[in-house]
């Protein structure tokens, strides 16, 4: 017994040595060349910021460039109690799961099994015949990983789990744009209501003196009805930004993790009736480093490699799934007459053997599956080229957008210095009679419009930096998973 065991496995050792010189081979070619897409990298920028002494390299802690303390307690709020970055945590706890899961298909399984028997036998003529017994046994089972099937699944499940904190970085880092975005909207509304209602006091002012001059019949009812328009426009535009700044409040608190009932910010600490204005908070300037920065910056293209990596290992997977596989098999057993007797067994059995199994016809349905692999690390190559094309679009918009912003508040702010001006002149030549009131509207609805718009592009620019921020890759180089989840388990 002991030889033809011995001949059994010297023949299966030659018949898999002879496999393997076939295997290798068949493994190894065909295997696709991963991209090489920091050679392909522009060494600058087509879009340059407006460099100055202050501009700097962005920081991984970005939003205290704009010096502001409610935002920093926002932020803080945020990565404290976020849904969606709770959702995420709970993605990387999966793949690490899974690791830990492909992990254990690289060691020999073992298992413990037992069965008891009680039962009685009446014959006729013959007492009760009374039988007990108790079979237990051990088994190992193990899969030799020849072909690296079992590893490469290994290094997919780890690919992906680097997939998954990449993707919770993607998630922290939208927060926390979203947060500093929906925080600036506010300041922004409230802003711009402050210039409506000042707009509105400014029409009524010009309304009295239409209406004096109507009175003097110095004016025709025409002029005071023309007036009174731009009154009711003026108010009519309040209602608006007061709902469009409770809404943005509401999503504030939802980014926040709390409800919106109690919710508010924008109030300086000395009390609730200073309060915080945009123009209070600092616009940073910011030097970019060099475009190939971004394929360690940003989270997304670190993402896409991860998946590509992973994509890769499926195709080594799906290519050794078309081999022979080998198991070995051993067993120990023993069975006794009484009851749950383990130290007493009547008898003891060994049992060792080598399963040898080869895919011969299964219609087709392996190489397909390498076929779709295949196709599947293609198309992941391609999203990995488009995602660093996409980043790089993203740093040129955002730069572009961050210097027509400042240009375009630089010549709205002597706009409004001139309708100003103009605004208070043809007042006074309208109260003495020189001017008609078509000037006066003009000029009133320019000013009105050019202080609007002010507030608008001053947010616009703050926008544009967060964005900015956001497109070299933000905070992804700080706030780890791990830091995130301590803080959540503690």
């Amino acid at each position: 017994m002991c030889h033809l065991t011995t001949s059994f496995t010297s023949s299966v050792t030659l018949a898999v040595a002879i496999l393997a010189l076939g295997a290798c081979s068949f493994i190894s070619s065909d295997a696709p060349q991963l991209p090489n897409i920091a050679s392909d990298m522009p060494t600058a920028w087509a879009e340059q910021t407006h460099s100055d002494a202050e501009a700097a390299v962005a920081a991984p802690d970005w939003w205290r460039s704009f010096r502001s303390k409610e935002l920093l307690a926002l932020i803080t709020a945020a990565l404290n109690a976020n849904p969606n970055l709770v959702i995420a945590t709970e993605h990387v706890h999966q793949a690490e799961a899974q690791v830990r899961y492909t992990n254990a298909s690289l060691f020999p399984q073992l298992s413990f099994g037992t069965s008891t028997v009680h039962s009685r036998t009446l014959t006729k003529g013959s007492p009760w015949t009374t039988i007990d017994g108790t079979n237990s046994y051990f088994t190992a089972t193990d899969e030799i990983d020849l072909w690296g099937l079992n590893a490469a699944e290994v290094r997919g499940a780890e690919s992906l789990l680097r997939a998954s904190h990449f993707d919770f970085k993607t998630v922290q880092l939208t927060l926390l744009t979203d947060v500093a975005n929906a925080y600036f909207q506010i300041l922004s509304l409230r802003d711009r209501l402050a210039i409506a209602r000042e707009n509105l006091i400014i029409a009524n002012r010009v309304f009295v003196v239409v209406n004096s001059r109507v009175r003097n019949g110095a004016a025709s009812a025409i002029d005071l009805a023309l007036q009174q328009k731009v009154v009711l426009a003026q108010r009519a535009a309040v209602p608006s930004l007061e709902l469009q700044e409770r809404q943005t409040l509401f999503a504030l608190a939802l980014l926040l993790g709390r409800p919106p009932e109690g919710f508010n910010v924008g109030f300086a600490p000395t009390g609730a009736t200073v309060a915080v204005k945009l123009t209070d908070l600092a616009v940073p300037r910011i030097a970019p480093e060099l475009p190939a920065d971004l394929l360690t910056r940003r989270p997304d293209i670190a993402r896409a490699e991860a998946q590509l990596a992973a994509a890769h290992a499926n195709v080594a997977m799906a290519r050794a799934a078309l081999l022979p596989r080998i198991q070995l098999t051993g067993s120990q057993g023993f069975a006794s007459n009484l009851l749950f007797d383990f130290i007493n067994p009547t008898s003891v059995t060994w049992t060792l053997g080598t399963l040898l199994v080869y895919p011969i016809f299964d219609g087709g349905r392996l190489h397909s599956q390498v076929d779709v692999m295949t196709s599947l690390e293609r198309e992941l190559i391609a999203n990995y080229r488009k995602s660093i094309l996409a980043a790089l679009t993203d740093v040129e918009s955002a730069m572009a957008f961050s210097n027509r912003t400042a240009d375009q508040e630089f010549l709205l702010e002597q706009v409004q210095e001139q309708a100003q001006r103009a605004l208070q002149l043809a007042e006074i030549r309208y109260r003495e009679g020189i001017a008609d009131l078509l000037t006066v509207l003009e000029v009133q609805q320019t000013l009105f419009q050019t202080k609007d718009q002010i507030a608008q592009v001053r947010l616009l620019r703050l926008q544009a930096t967060i964005g900015l921020f956001k497109a070299l890759g933000g905070s992804f180089l700080t706030a780890s998973f791990a830091s995130f989840r301590s803080m959540h388990n503690a």
